[in-house]
């Protein structure tokens, strides 16, 4: 019984094994790039949280203007600042004065707050609840409400500049609460981590396939070389 074995050596398939092996290469970086990209991307406890205004009095409205970090929220942190309001264009003192936020790198933006002539006669409050998980800002609600007496109290100024109609810019008490939302299923993670370690391992598995393969070519490559037979020769073995 004869068994014929041949080698044929194609210098231009070996080079476009190459190429095959580094796109892989390529494709495996990317995926790990990208599973890591949301977690750089994560709030940490203590970071501030961007923040944006407009206003809007009669039909004449704003711009969103970044707020500097002392007025934004600090991720995970409650606290109260005293945001300032400028003088509207236009201004009388007859029509409301209205307000909306847009926070995080999300930009979930709150409905129009109406913060001046809001025909009450307490001073205004923004009470912000910001609801988040791990690392991420999951939604935001925000409401006008009447400052507490006894903040009015602490501060006496506070009533009377915010009553004064010469005195600008106003200030406006903004509370942050913060509420933590646990969305962890342990049977949906458990499916997620099983399904990523069976990808990676599909992937690195067609890595070292192709690595394997591109060591045998380059092998047989330089074992044909060594050896002086050409390009195509058929060897016969009886």
């Amino acid at each position: 019984m004869n068994l014929l074995s041949f080698w044929t050596v194609d210098r231009g398939g070996m080079a476009a094994t190459g190429e095959r092996s580094r796109s892989r290469i390529a494709t495996v970086v990317l995926l790990l790039v990208l599973s890591f990209s949301s977690v750089s991307l994560a709030y940490r406890p203590g970071d501030i949280v961007p923040m944006s205004k407009m206003g809007q009095y009669h039909s004449s409205r704003t711009m969103w203007h970044d707020m500097i970090g002392k007025h934004c929220p600090i991720f995970g942190v409650n606290r109260e600042v005293l945001v300032p309001i400028a003088k509207p264009t236009g201004y009388t003192g007859a029509d409301p004065y209205k307000i909306s936020f847009q926070v995080g790198r999300e930009k979930y933006q709150t409905p129009w707050l109406y913060v001046i002539n809001r025909k009450s006669s307490e001073v205004p409050m923004i009470d912000v609840h910001l609801r988040y998980a791990g690392g991420d800002l999951h939604g935001i609600t925000a409401k006008v409400v009447d400052m507490p007496h006894h903040y009015v109290e602490i501060h006496p100024n506070i009533r009377k500049q915010f009553w004064d109609p010469q005195h600008w810019p106003k200030h406006v008490l903004v509370r942050y609460t913060w509420e933590e939302h646990s969305d962890i299923d342990v049977t949906a993670g458990f499916y997620v981590l099983f399904g990523s370690g069976v990808t990676m391992s599909f992937i690195l598995s067609i890595y070292i396939l192709q690595s394997s393969r591109d060591k045998l070519a380059r092998f047989v490559r330089e074992t044909v070389g060594e050896g002086g037979i050409p390009s195509g020769v058929i060897a016969k073995v009886e």
